[in-house]
Formats: structure tokens, C-alpha cells, sequence
């Protein structure tokens, strides 16, 4: 296998991270048709605690899932289209990575 093949970055690392929780896949789905929420309407609409919702929105910011955007005190959260499109491409390179061809030919001793 290819040294830059085995092991993936930091920044894909953080966003399978991110998309490894339920809750936080639940979340942001609430962010799929383009809306910008901010962290009381999320966790509104999701049934979950103001500080609950605060940090799993700060993971999915962290691992590139989603944007912040502030406007006097008012904080809005929105997908970053073009930042999942980046990691989804790393995704993709690693796990189509291919191996370096191994000599399977049989030895004769």
C-alpha cells in the first residue's frame, strides 16, 4: 500500500469523526436544503438542549461540515457545500487508493 494511501489526513480524519455520531447526522440534516439556523433553532426543532446542540454544531463546523456566520450576536450555521465536496474527494482518493501490485506468482525452491 501506498504510504499516502494508509493513513488519512488530519482534517478527513476530523470529518469522519464528525459524521460518526447519530445525533450529529440527525442534525445536520436540518442543514441539507441550504437553510441557515442558528443554535436555538436547532436545537428546537431537534429536541435537544441549547449547550448539547452548541457542541455537536462545533463538531460538524470543526470537521468541515458546516459554516458559521455571525451577525451582532445572532451566530448562523449553514453546509459547507464546497468544504464536503473537498473531503468527500479526499474520501474518495483514499479508499480507491490503489495497492502496490504484489508478486503473487508462486515461488519454486
Amino acid at each position: 500500500m501506498r504510504p499516502e494511501a494508509a493513513i488519512p489526513g488530519d482534517d478527513l480524519q476530523v470529518f469522519l469523526k464528525a459524521l460518526a455520531s447519530g445525533t450529529r447526522q440527525r442534525l445536520f440534516s436540518h442543514f441539507t436544503d441550504g437553510e441557515r439556523l442558528t443554535v436555538g433553532e436547532v436545537a428546537e426543532r431537534a429536541g435537544l438542549g441549547l449547550s448539547t446542540t452548541s457542541e455537536h454544531l462545533a463538531v460538524l463546523r470543526r470537521g468541515g461540515l458546516l459554516q458559521s456566520t455571525r451577525t451582532g450576536k445572532l451566530v448562523r450555521y449553514h453546509a459547507d457545500r464546497e468544504g464536503i465536496t473537498e473531503l468527500l474527494g479526499q474520501l474518495h482518493s483514499y479508499l480507491l487508493a490503489s495497492p502496490e501490485p504484489q508478486d503473487t506468482r508462486p515461488t519454486h525452491g
